[in-house]
């Protein structure tokens, strides 16, 4: 008789940068990419294997139906696939972002800050926490492709975010509000310690031009992050940086299957 194993790990890992992203690919191509290619494979089989037979045995039905049908389904398909595969690649661009600025923010812990990735609360996520002397940050990170000639810049300002001209919009900065209040309340919770978070809004690789200073959010490209946090004024002791990290750490492994 075999003896029951277990796992030698004692506690779950902690989330990777991008995870949540990874597995939305993961998750699409296993199941909707999958479908779209074999399907059409099988019914095309079908009716190059009923056409055969018809040509053998003459009393079978005519296989024009199922051709006609078989041509109809492998086009819906492969427009489908066109689909799934310009959605794959936006996701793809965003775990890259997230990937590359957890990289950067990764760096921080030599410092002594306490970095987490892909805290995910309810229905959505939030891409990075930072916990440290100096606060507690949520940072958003947006991944956006950059045309190849002409001046690209983010402009941010009262009206919203300006991405390369398009009409400023506000529902990044309500997006990342709502994010910034939910962790707050967590950090109420676990830890009874009531603190306002900073919510931080990063652009990889974008110019960004900040015509809004006064704001509550920062928008910024992410290498800025450090120094902007850094010239931030000490608001946690080293106490309460240590309880609200170990908090949120539990939150985290026990949180997720």
């Amino acid at each position: 008789m075999k003896k029951q194993k277990k796992s030698p790990l004692k506690d779950k890992p902690l989330r990777s940068p991008g995870q949540s992203l990874d597995e939305k690919i993961q998750k699409i191509i296993d199941e909707d990419s999958a479908s779209y290619i074999l399907f059409p494979i099988l019914i095309v089989g079908f009716t190059v294997y009923s056409w055969l037979l018809w040509f053998q045995i003459v009393k079978l039905p005519n296989p024009l139906l199922i051709t006609i049908i078989s041509i109809l389904i492998s086009i819906y398909c492969f427009f489908r696939v066109l689909k799934t595969r310009k959605r794959l690649k936006f996701l793809r661009l965003g775990r890259d972002g997230e990937r590359a600025v957890g990289q950067t923010l990764n760096a921080l812990r030599g410092k002594g800050y306490r970095v987490f990735h892909d805290l995910i609360g309810g229905e959505f996520n939030l891409d990075h926490v930072i916990v440290c002397e100096h606060g507690v940050f949520s940072i958003e990170t947006k991944t956006y492709s950059k045309p190849k000639k002409g001046e690209c810049k983010i402009i941010y300002s009262e009206e919203g975010i300006s991405i390369d001209g398009y009409k400023s919009e506000k529902k990044i900065l309500i997006q990342v509000e709502a994010q910034k209040k939910w962790l707050e309340k967590q950090i109420v919770l676990l830890t009874g310690i009531k603190i306002t978070v900073k919510p931080v809004i990063v652009f990889p690789g974008w110019y960004i031009e900040n015509q809004n200073k006064g704001s509550n959010v920062w928008v910024l490209e992410p290498k800025a992050l450090p120094t902007f946090i850094g010239n931030s004024p000490k608001t946690l002791n080293e106490e309460n940086v240590r309880l609200i990290s170990n908090h949120i750490s539990r939150y985290i492994r026990t949180t997720y299957d």
